[in-house]
């Protein structure tokens, strides 16, 4: 089973990022060349962007009629400048809504780690590139240290709400982003384990509990909240304040206490929000 420690300390020792540690390991892995991958996160990337600006942009609403129009609404009022916490923060949130609400109206996004999470990652990548002036080459980068750190989580312990709970989706997609905006704002290697490890600590024990069985409600609130703690916990480890608990120990803790969470709170709509009175009553009236 691989660790992330293992990739630190590598890229430590080489002296390099850990998007490149993961790039070398990808191209041995899938007997790929540089460009090869390069060419396949650049869509991914594209795809990203373009779900932001159809989130922000389109008004739609999903099929249930209970989401849509919220990414907008966020931005117009920072673009008003009547934002509370700043222009920045506005951005991933209205960015990581935008994303969530295009997924729940059937458009292109991409599962990063899931669809359900599809809005945390790129919500703080843009986000920091917006802020930062970063340029695109870099963005990719960062993309494969999320990915590099996100196959360290699916293999230790998985990504799937239904085996997890929503820890596992949008503490994922969290922890994954931080570890992508440390490497964007030029941390390093070590701050990225940090960052992820402070992030997937905040969400420990997050139930999934969708209404009415829809990735919709809590879900697409949870793309911003998410994307907010991956914000927060990189600029921490960013600070110099470390996990006391390493990132490869936080996973397997998610792992365990997913594994104790009753079945009524894993994607079921058995348990949690989805048998809150309002709850029931939104089922009973999509149904």
């Amino acid at each position: 089973m691989r660790a992330y420690e293992d990739w630190v300390i590598e890229a430590e020792i080489k002296g390099c990022r850990i998007s490149e540690v993961v790039l070398q390991n990808q191209m041995e892995d899938l007997e790929q060349s540089e460009q090869e991958l390069f060419q396949r996160m650049a869509k991914n990337l594209k795809v990203m962007r373009e779900s932001v600006q159809a989130g922000l942009n389109s008004g739609r609403r999903s099929l249930s009629g209970l989401v849509g129009g919220d990414a907008a609404k966020v931005e117009a009022r920072w673009k008003k400048g009547e934002s509370l916490v700043g222009e920045l923060m506005s951005g991933v949130i209205a960015k990581a809504l935008a994303v969530a609400e295009v997924n729940a109206c059937m458009g292109k996004i991409v599962a990063a780690p899931t669809a359900g999470s599809s809005g945390v990652l790129p919500a703080v990548l843009l986000t920091v590139e917006e802020a930062r002036g970063v340029p695109e080459q870099e963005l990719l980068l960062a993309l494969f240290t999320a990915a590099g750190l996100g196959m360290i989580i699916a293999e230790r312990a998985n990504i799937s709400g239904a085996e997890g709970g929503c820890q596992a989706e949008i503490g994922s997609a969290a922890a994954m982003a931080a570890a992508a905006a440390v490497e964007l704002a030029g941390g390093s290697p070590r701050q990225t384990s940090d960052a992820a490890a402070i992030a997937m600590k905040s969400m420990l024990g997050l139930v999934c509990d969708p209404v009415a069985g829809l990735v919709e409600i809590p879900c697409v609130k949870r793309n911003a909240t998410g994307a907010s703690i991956a914000l927060v916990a990189a600029e921490m480890a960013l600070a110099g304040i470390k996990s006391a608990i390493p990132f490869d120990e936080v996973v397997d803790t998610m792992d365990k206490i997913g594994k104790l969470l009753p079945c009524a709170l894993k994607e079921t709509a058995q348990g949690g929000l989805a048998v809150s009175p309002t709850g029931r009553r939104i089922q009973a009236d999509f149904l």
